[in-house]
């Protein structure tokens, strides 16, 4: 693989290579990738050179940047060891934790779960295993197995809601809950699209769709229609959680900022025993009329420091969409900010 057209560093004395052996050629193409792409990856997302000799790479670049970068190409490899592919995102991951990929474990107990909070861990699901791929998304998952009720809250694309999906089929499959439960507001994005036709699943199915592609993403869909057929995957607009205590159930509220003061609090107080709940939302992207308080801004100031209750926030940064999605951000954080692009 020739040298990428990066800036090199200033001094002679500063270009340094890491010379990394990995004897299993078969999995050091695997972890190029096709025509190299992966390294190509790493290159450009690192500021190094990574030079293919046989069956080893030789990493050249500033001291910091290419001990990273080694760091990142050895778990990559000890994945690929494990039995595990490694795709665009895996990658991204490795370099935005900066260190090997985290055990595969299962939440079964609470042993396993405060094992979970000091190790990280990779969440099971019936298609595919699932990583955070930030520190921010690292300490968030930590934060659902380890608290009644957890707030995930900031910009789109930043993996709320996919996680704490990923986080409730893990625990369902395990055993540590009997069911899912997974509700939105119905509030439309700014439109009015009118009556919609059809009986009441067809109405809210457009609201809830995120919510059924997320669980299709880790499970089979025979297998989501079977559980949800027998009840133990609920999903239902959140009007239709009032009256109800909702015991030994892992349950989550999607785009909490279009919930009212009054929806939050009555979604709040159906948890049970036996129960963990997730709020999550961008507080960026609030529906509600004008002059309607967003029940989710009310939730962080009342309560903050509550026992058993956690908050993560995520940024930009935490992106893990298309990279222009983070670009797209910042440039309206700016905007909103006053400042030039």
């Amino acid at each position: 693989m020739g040298i990428s057209a990066l800036t090199p560093p200033t001094r002679p004395e500063d270009i340094v290579e890491i010379n990394l052996e990995f004897p299993d050629n078969r999995l050091l193409i695997s972890l190029c990738g096709e025509f190299d792409r992966n390294l190509a990856q790493i290159e450009h997302e690192m500021g190094v050179n990574v030079l293919r000799r046989g069956n080893q790479l030789a990493v050249i670049g500033d001291q910091g940047a290419r001990e990273q970068a080694a760091a990142v190409l050895r778990s990559l490899y000890a994945r690929l060891e494990a039995g595990r592919a490694i795709d665009a995102g895996d990658i991204d991951g490795a370099i935005r934790l900066g260190q090997p990929m985290p055990n595969t474990l299962r939440a079964e107990g609470d042993a396993q779960i405060d094992l979970f909070a000091a190790t990280g861990v990779e969440l099971r699901t019936r298609k595919k295993p699932i990583e955070p791929r930030t520190e921010a998304q690292k300490s968030y998952v930590a934060n659902l197995f380890n608290h009644e009720l957890g707030f995930g809250i900031g910009p789109a694309g930043t993996g709320k809601t996919y996680l704490a999906v990923a986080a409730g089929v893990t625990m369902l499959i395990s055993g540590a809950v009997e069911k899912i439960i997974l509700s939105r507001p119905a509030v439309e994005a700014g439109e009015r699209l009118g009556f919609l036709p059809g009986d009441m699943k067809e109405k809210i199915d457009p609201y809830m769709q995120p919510l059924y592609d997320a669980l299709n993403d880790f499970l089979p869909q025979k297998q989501v229609q079977k559980l949800m057929e027998e009840k133990r995957i609920e999903i239902a607009p959140l009007a239709f959680m009032r009256g109800r205590t909702l015991s030994n159930a892992f349950i989550v509220l999607d785009e909490a900022q279009n919930a009212t003061t009054m929806q939050m609090k009555m979604f709040l107080t159906r948890l049970g025993k036996g129960s963990r709940m997730v709020v999550t939302g961008d507080r960026t992207q609030v529906d509600l009329p004008r002059g309607v308080p967003s029940g989710l801004q009310d939730a962080e100031r009342i309560l903050n420091g509550v026992k058993g209750v956690s908050f993560n926030y995520f940024t930009s940064k935490d992106v893990v969409r298309h990279p222009l999605v983070a670009r797209v951000i910042e440039a309206y954080e700016r905007d909103e900010a006053g400042k030039p692009n």
